[in-house]
């Protein structure tokens, strides 16, 4: 053979050998990164049942500090939390020393004081568990129980994004009225037999107010983050205009995701992937209000999407509004971490799974069944809609692999 050949033959050798490699070291990795996320969900199917039990064991901290230092900037709790049950207890029973008007916003709440000195947020219960809200996906006052339900499903996709909620009930006449500010006991009433207030925001009206069934009223109770830990306000670039007759630009230009990764901070970083994480939440619990979202200030783009406020959800369960989706879809672009777990939670798992995770909740049942049941329907949707984009573009373009080491030391 000429040395010309034998150097040609040698040269698609390397080449062979050199992609062979590449391939190779690929899929262990890609092997690996599924078999951890295979054993994450596992780890977080068994710890499902969290009960509310005061003990906290190997420590002298009150359970404020530790979930304290539970948060960093891409979790507000980590994926093994023994003291939770702790924490969530001290939320629904530790006594309450001040309670204020809620802070700024449209719909009813009140910051409340607990023991410790700890702020959480008590949103009261507007509707019955059967209730369905007509109309806009977005219509309705807030429901408490949402806001429970969807703290557990944060913890079931494995996000970890979301605040503790907790239910609660209150007396309204005894623990309450006596430690109510002015301002807060200025908008008490009584209807009938049953004690009431409507508060203070932009939609709070007198003629409106929540009423307790006699005195005792039910709520959720949402821990407010730690004040080392400001917040920074943005618009979600998929917001709506919430004015009829006039669309947002997502809603006309199907190319509005090359002009948003574009723009900081979705043109680095792991902004663009906590919107599309965000979305398939959204869609999950039927929240189509998330016009504005927070993240930890000075984070330039780096500290994750703190899925706040998701008390408009679970409002209407034969409604599934796939625009939610629109950054997915658009986008069509996921996490392979989020993906793996979304498929590992077909099959009835999802609906099994937040059950299980609500059981323990002080108002449990937290969901009616339709709910619970339209879960798995809108999972059954995503799944679809992330195949119709590998159909499309191919699985290495859309399965992003976007992995951080996390620390809570």
């Amino acid at each position: 053979m000429k040395l010309k050949q034998r150097v040609v033959l040698l040269a698609i050798l390397l080449v062979i050998f050199i992609f062979t490699k590449v391939f190779l070291i690929d899929n262990l990795d890609t092997s690996a990164a599924n078999r951890e996320d295979q054993r994450s969900f596992h780890r977080m199917m068994a710890s499902l049942h969290v009960e509310l039990d005061p003990r906290l064991d190997h420590t002298l901290q009150s359970p404020w500090e530790i979930a304290a230092q539970w948060v960093v900037p891409r979790e507000v709790y980590p994926e093994e939390t023994p003291e939770l049950g702790a924490v969530m207890h001290a939320m629904s029973t530790k006594k309450i020393i001040k309670a204020d008007v809620g802070y700024k916003g449209t719909q009813l709440k009140a910051l409340l004081i607990l023991e410790g000195g700890q702020k959480v947020v008590f949103k009261p219960k507007r509707y019955a568990r059967d209730y369905v809200v007509e109309g806009e996906p977005y219509a309705g006052y807030d429901r408490h129980n949402a806001e429970v339900a969807a703290f557990h499903l944060d913890r079931i996709l494995g996000f970890r994004r979301a605040p503790l909620v907790v239910g609660r009930f209150v007396n309204l006449r005894t623990e309450i009225k006596p430690v109510a500010t002015e301002q807060l006991l200025g908008t008490f009433m009584t209807v009938g037999n049953s004690t009431c207030f409507y508060g203070k925001c932009y939609y709070c009206r007198e003629t409106e107010p929540a009423c307790a069934d006699g005195d005792i009223m039910e709520g959720s109770v949402t821990l407010w983050l730690p004040d080392v830990w400001p917040l920074q306000k943005h618009r979600h670039p998929w917001g709506r205009t919430y004015r009829e007759g006039k669309l947002a630009r997502w809603e006309y230009d199907e190319s509005y995701c090359d002009a948003v990764k574009k723009t900081s901070p979705y043109d680095s970083g792991p902004r663009l992937l906590d919107i599309i994480d965000t979305a398939i939440f959204d869609y999950l619990i039927g929240n189509a209000d998330r016009h504005h979202y927070e993240s930890f200030q000075d984070d330039e783009g780096a500290s994750m999407l703190i899925l706040l406020d998701n008390a408009k959800s679970f409002g209407n369960p034969a409604l599934d509004e796939r625009s939610i989706l629109a950054p997915l879809y658009q986008c069509c672009i996921i996490r392979v971490s989020t993906w793996n777990r979304l498929n590992y939670l077909k099959n009835g798992v999802l609906k099994s799974a937040l059950k299980t995770a609500m059981s323990h909740d002080p108002i449990s049942p937290v969901l009616s069944d339709p709910h619970l049941d339209a879960l798995d329907q809108r999972l059954l949707s995503i799944l679809a809609t992330v195949k119709q984009c590998t159909d499309q573009f191919g699985p290495d373009v859309v399965l992003v692999e976007d992995r951080m080491t996390l620390s809570h030391l």
